[in-house]
């Protein structure tokens, strides 16, 4: 920093105040990181459906309609099936639904979604038929509203987060340009290719999820309806959301789910009739040609885009899910994209002490699928 910025106690009590609200954005973001982080996916998500609406209406109306047409149904629709699954779940007891349940805990809390919210409507309802126990009834049932509410909070906020985003990001981009670095500048440079990144990651990867899910979904249930009576697949909506959620990890895809769930459909067969291992069989057939082929060789590459590792998204996915929870998912691409452009862009200048320029090395290129040809990381091209 300028030392006659620092002699100047104005602008050193403003900078002051501005390390003070620095703190304090910190500060909240990390209280709410996970509402912020879904709040980015959400924008990420649906950004190009908005970028086609804004060809016909202004970017206020453009933003609301990608909100109300495509955010809250593909959420609601989730929600649905996570209930479904859910339920599914509870069905079922023994040692395989307990190996699933462990499967999806970091991700969602089972336990606390099925032995919380529920059981306990389950036990209000049976308290308010009896007598002499309402005090306790209503603060049972404001416990369970409680919850209810805080989670629809985190989603309400998420959601109006990436509507101001989608509502207001040409003039953030445009305040960037004018404040911070322009077209060609080492800043613009390292944003875009951020952008770049966090478009391809989200949006494509989470696209090839809910295709993958619903795709599983069918197959699920509909191999049920082939299934010998003693042979059919338990949980399949369930199952097939944790395919989905497998498919998030690049090269796992489905294998996760399915792999298992064939060979316990085989042994199963085994152990009652060893004929019956035609079912078994075309389980791994059809779950291979859809679950896996489909997704590796043509839903991801062409949602996205191939312009990161795939080794390193897929410790992204891993890492973060084990560190932060529910929100790894989101949080820790967040991580690897912003570490890959630096060191792409900003760190060969800082170790060999030249001029910090807005092209990458192609000897620092460590984040990108390997290609033919030179890579390059000048992302300005790519800012939206």
């Amino acid at each position: 920093m300028n030392l006659d910025v620092l002699g100047d106690r104005s602008r050193l009590g403003w900078w002051l105040v501005g390390l003070v609200v620095a703190a304090t954005v910190l500060f909240v973001g990390y209280s709410f990181v996970g509402t912020f982080v879904l709040g980015l996916f959400v924008y990420y998500a649906v950004r190009p459906v908005n970028r086609r609406l804004e060809g016909h209406v202004s970017s206020g109306p453009a933003a609301a309609l990608t909100m109300v047409v495509v955010a809250l149904p593909a959420l609601l629709l989730g929600a649905y099936l996570v209930v479904i699954g859910l339920g599914q779940l509870s069905s079922l007891q023994g040692p395989f639904a307990d190996q699933y349940t462990q499967f999806l805990q970091p991700y969602f809390d089972v336990s606390k979604l099925r032995g919380g919210p529920l059981d306990a409507l389950s036990s209000l309802r049976q308290q308010l038929s009896g007598s002499g126990v309402f005090q306790q009834a209503v603060s049972q049932g404001l416990g369970v509203l409680s919850t209810l509410t805080g989670g629809l909070l985190h989603v309400f906020l998420s959601l109006t987060f990436a509507f101001y985003l989608l509502r207001d990001d040409h003039d953030l981009a445009a305040w960037f340009r004018a404040e911070v670095g322009e077209e060609g500048t080492t800043p613009h440079a390292f944003l875009s290719a951020i952008d770049r990144d966090l478009h391809s990651v989200y949006f494509g990867n989470v696209l090839t999820v809910l295709l993958v899910a619903l795709v599983a979904v069918a197959v699920y249930n509909g191999l049920n309806v082939l299934a010998p009576p003693r042979l059919s697949i338990p949980l399949p909506t369930t199952l097939a959301l944790a395919t989905g959620l497998a498919s998030f990890v690049p090269i796992v895809v489905g294998k996760l789910v399915y792999v298992p769930l064939g060979l316990y459909l085989a042994g199963q067969a085994l152990r009652t009739d060893p004929t019956l291992l035609w079912f078994p069989a075309l389980f791994f057939v059809v779950a291979f040609v859809l679950l896996d082929m489909l997704p590796v060789m043509f839903l991801r590459p062409y949602l996205s885009g191939q312009t990161l590792h795939t080794g390193l998204v897929m410790f992204a996915y891993i890492l973060g899910t084990v560190l932060f929870g529910w929100y790894g998912l989101f949080f820790g691409p967040l991580v690897v994209v912003f570490v890959v452009q630096f060191v792409n862009i900003v760190l060969p200048g800082l170790l060999h002490g030249g001029t910090i320029g807005p092209k990458a090395s192609p000897a620092t290129d460590v984040g990108s699928e390997p290609a033919a040809g030179t890579a390059e990381t000048d992302g300005a091209s790519g800012a939206e």
